[in-house]
């Protein structure tokens, strides 16, 4: 959004920022959802509720279309909240808006594909996505392969419990190769597709047969060779494309959260709210590993 990339629904000059979680200070007569005291975390998109998104939910994002997180006090409708973890701090609750209810989203939201214990499952680079995605598929039961392009960073997805990685920088087949690591080298069932046109096209050679691609990001860009809707018929599969999700899934996810006592992965600097500038500069420059935190005293 800063670089004039992003392209949904925004208004300048609105409070930034979409993640966040704190404490509920007062409420309105009507409000029953909460007290004083709960500790919250906010929906990104706040009028998306249950189900599929209507233009209106699509139109309610925190940091784009209405004000954000980034500040010290915020008012907000009680349906657009979500109670806060139980197991986590406020540090690791403020990272869930967006990128975990995402790859929730695409693990589970298209309940036709949703994952099972013993699925397969490929992830893309250290952000946030990807890395909830890793920790969901493993608290599910699943076998997970991951990339990236930092030797430094294999054995840190590894300790997170990736069953593969692949430095794709050393490997430009890793979707073929990421194939060839599943039984009978069938291939994966789901892809969390974050990098845009200049992965998909491994990302197709990674795919089992009627597996699932989730269209998430765009890191590489908007163009690129990319691929026909022809690739979707040849594979028999399903490309879907993910704008984060529901409250409904929020909820659910954690849930998941709660029973595996999941901990986000927050990047070991932690940015204040008078450093805000330099902490979008830090996750620009991709200097990061899993979730990057502004505290706010």
């Amino acid at each position: 959004m800063v670089k004039g990339l992003y392209k949904y629904a925004q208004n300048l000059g609105v409070v930034a920022g979409s993640d966040g979680a704190g404490t509920v200070e007062a409420v309105g007569q009507q409000v029953t959802r909460f007290k004083p005291g709960d500790n919250v975390v906010t929906n990104f998109h706040q009028g998306h509720i249950y189900g599929a998104p209507d233009m209106a939910a699509l139109c309610s994002g925190l940091g784009g279309a209405l004000d954000g997180v980034i500040r010290e006090f915020g008012v907000f409708n009680e349906q657009g909240l979500v109670r806060m973890p139980r197991n986590l701090n406020f540090l690791e609750a403020s990272t869930l808006s967006c990128a975990a209810v995402t790859a929730w989203n695409s693990l589970y939201g298209l309940e036709s594909k949703a994952l099972k214990a013993g699925d397969w499952v490929l992830v893309q680079g250290t952000g946030g996505v990807s890395i909830f995605g890793l920790q969901f598929a493993k608290a599910a039961g699943a076998k997970v392969i991951a990339t990236t392009s930092s030797p430094e960073k294999i054995e840190k997805l590894k300790n997170l419990g990736a069953d593969h990685v692949i430095n794709y920088k050393e490997d430009e087949k890793w979707g073929e190769t990421a194939k060839s690591l599943t039984p009978n080298q069938e291939g994966v069932h789901h892809v969390l597709e974050v990098g845009g046109p200049a992965t998909i096209a491994q990302a197709f050679k990674a795919l089992k047969f009627d597996g699932n691609i989730s269209i998430i990001g765009f890191l590489t860009g908007y163009t690129g060779d990319g691929q026909s809707f022809l690739d979707c018929l040849t594979h028999y599969c399903t490309v879907r494309g993910i704008i984060v999700g529901s409250r409904a899934h929020f909820e659910d996810m954690n849930k998941c959260i709660e029973a595996n006592d999941i901990h986000p992965v927050i990047d070991e600097k932690i940015f204040s709210l008078e450093q805000a500038k330099e902490a979008y500069q830090y996750l620009w420059e991709q200097k990061f590993f899993g979730k990057v935190v502004i505290k706010i005293d």
